[in-house]
């Protein structure tokens, strides 16, 4: 499983001219899923993603959770995460879990999440997405489940 999270000021996502989900101040994320991946992985990555603290406190330092300030996430499946560029230049995409499987679980990244975070928006699973946003740093951190469980 692979998060990039991005800190954002604010980040929109959009399906065939309309707005899905709208954050302000929070985490964007990209996530993909592969086929080995299950809930207990799914439990490790959200936990570590709620915990972060790359939030400035009072002084300026990066000491705080997404919780600490009450921010939001914009949660956004995204396969081409599991691309394998190794041969030629048309990338492959057969380490991506398959639709069911990987569906599954960002549904219960999802609901997960709701469970911990007050504002949680979302795109459309497997849906063509515009996804704007601004990134707030910039300050991208990428959490792979294969380096971290």
């Amino acid at each position: 499983m692979k998060f990039v999270i991005q800190r954002v000021a604010n980040a929109s996502v959009t399906i065939d001219g309309n707005v899905s989900g709208k954050i302000e101040n929070g985490f964007m994320v990209l996530i993909g899923v592969c086929e080995e991946d299950t809930k207990e992985i799914a439990d490790k990555l959200v936990k570590k993603l709620i915990g972060l603290r790359i939030f400035a406190d009072a002084e300026g330092k990066t000491n705080l959770s997404i919780k600490d300030v009450n921010g939001q996430l914009l949660l956004v499946s995204q396969f081409t995460l599991y691309a394998d560029c190794k041969k030629g230049n048309r990338p492959s995409f057969i380490k991506a879990g398959s639709p069911e499987h990987a569906e599954k679980i960002y549904d219960y990244i999802v609901e997960l999440c709701k469970n911990e975070i007050e504002v949680v928006e979302t795109g459309e699973f497997g849906a063509d997405m515009k996804v704007e946003l601004t990134n707030d740093g910039p300050f991208t951190i990428i959490l792979d489940s294969a380096e971290i469980c």
